[in-house]
């Protein structure tokens, strides 16, 4: 017997004409998550994907791994036996003994129909050699345990444990975006959110360092290399923020000077994703969870890009992201303390309802080129894959300092 993990997908099932190209995909994802343990490999069968073990010594980190990879709906490791009811059946006892019984019941997908049995006739066989030799009790509609086996032409996966997948999409299947990444806890969801529909998410994150501690930026690198292991490659800006503030403290109003800085930030991220051919910005922000992020508001920042920008928590509760950042693991970094380049230089009383043309006025005091220019210039972009390691990128960081102009 042969021992796999046998994954199942979802929502790639109903891509119809395009759905070898999302297998495709999540196949070469999963040869990339488990490249570095022992699998002899990974190819796709009909209607599932088998990833062969060379041994069970790296299943946790197998099983752990594949539970992060977009596009999976569950998975299970399961023994390769000949297609036949007594293959079948000791397979599914010897997956069973041993354990609690429990009530239980058999349940048979053929991937290919012309097997001589139908699905109700293996299950009611295979069922009978289970109760035979282990006298587990049987109840058809609420099993506490189920028996799955998976019968090919010619052989037949029996699986007893399946793992729930992240599901969504395979990474790389919807797009390219990039996200505005601070230290808390909202925008890492989003961009959780989006790496989970496949697209590939970039991340830009602003630091006032040296006037501000270089807290944020370690945060910021933690939080990257915690979304890598759900999208295997992340590329991570940061850029310099501070000179850019102090120049609006003294030409802006106060109130505004949120506003500005983040309409600042929208036209350096949407530079950053011009350069790299992404389609898009990713925000955390949620109407009403913080006093400046009202509709009006949020308008006068888009107004600053030509990208849309999508918020994929702009109606969520705090204690849901919350959930879902304890889920993905960067809830345990985003509550570090840290000093906010957002925070620098904040009026305690920033505009909630800000008046797009009182905001243009304001901005048109300010050279946004040259500020643009002075920020691109002290970029660092660190790129993180896994497995693997953090290296610079120099190239890119000479390819954004080089002209070029925002709309």
């Amino acid at each position: 017997m042969t021992t796999s993990v046998i994954v199942h997908y979802q929502e790639i099932t109903l891509k119809g004409r395009n759905r070898i190209w999302f297998i495709n995909m999540l196949v070469r994802n999963i040869r990339t998550v488990l490249a570095d343990l022992d699998v002899e490999h990974v190819c796709a069968l009909a209607g599932r994907i088998e990833v062969r073990l060379a041994s069970e010594t790296h299943w946790d980190e197998v099983r752990e791994r594949l539970q992060r990879i977009p596009g999976i709906g569950h998975f299970a490791k399961a023994v390769m036996v000949p297609a036949t009811v007594e293959a079948m059946a000791d397979a599914a006892i010897a997956g069973m003994r041993g354990r609690t019984p429990v009530p239980f019941r058999v349940k048979v997908h053929r991937a290919d129909k012309r097997f001589v049995l139908d699905s109700p006739a293996i299950e009611r066989q295979v069922g009978q050699r289970v109760i035979d030799a282990l006298d587990w009790p049987v109840d058809l509609k609420h099993p506490e345990r189920v028996v799955r086996i998976d019968v090919l032409m010619t052989d037949a996966f029996v699986f007893v444990d399946r793992a729930a997948g992240t599901g969504g999409l395979p990474v790389g299947s919807g797009g390219k975006a990039v996200c505005l990444l601070s230290g808390g806890i909202d925008s890492p969801v989003a961009a959780w959110r989006l790496i989970r529909r496949g697209v590939r998410v970039q991340l830009v994150h602003f630091h006032s360092y040296p006037i501000l501690n270089d807290t944020s930026q370690q945060k910021a690198r933690e939080l990257a290399a915690i979304l890598t292991r759900y999208q295997l490659k992340t590329r991570l800006y940061l850029v310099p923020f501070g000179a850019f503030q102090r120049q609006v403290v003294v030409s802006v109003p106060p109130e505004l000077r949120v506003i500005i800085y983040r309409r600042m930030m929208v036209r350096l991220a949407e530079r950053i994703a011009l350069r790299v051919k992404a389609d898009a910005l990713i925000t955390g922000e949620v109407v009403g969870q913080v006093a400046s992020q009202t509709l009006e508001n949020l308008r006068a920042i888009d107004d600053a890009a030509t990208l849309p920008i999508l918020r994929p928590l702009v109606g969520t509760d705090k204690d849901v992201i919350a959930q879902d950042a304890m889920r993905i693991g960067t809830y345990p970094t985003s509550i570090i303390p840290d000093q906010d380049c957002c925070a620098l230089f904040t009026p305690r009383h920033p505009a909630t309802r800000a008046a797009l043309d009182t905001v243009r006025r304001a901005e048109a005091v300010l050279d946004l080129e040259l500020l643009m220019a002075e920020a691109l210039s002290g970029i660092v972009i660190e790129e993180t894959r896994f497995p693997g390691t953090v290296t610079g990128n120099d190239k890119m960081r000479r390819l954004l300092t080089r002209g070029g102009t925002t709309p």
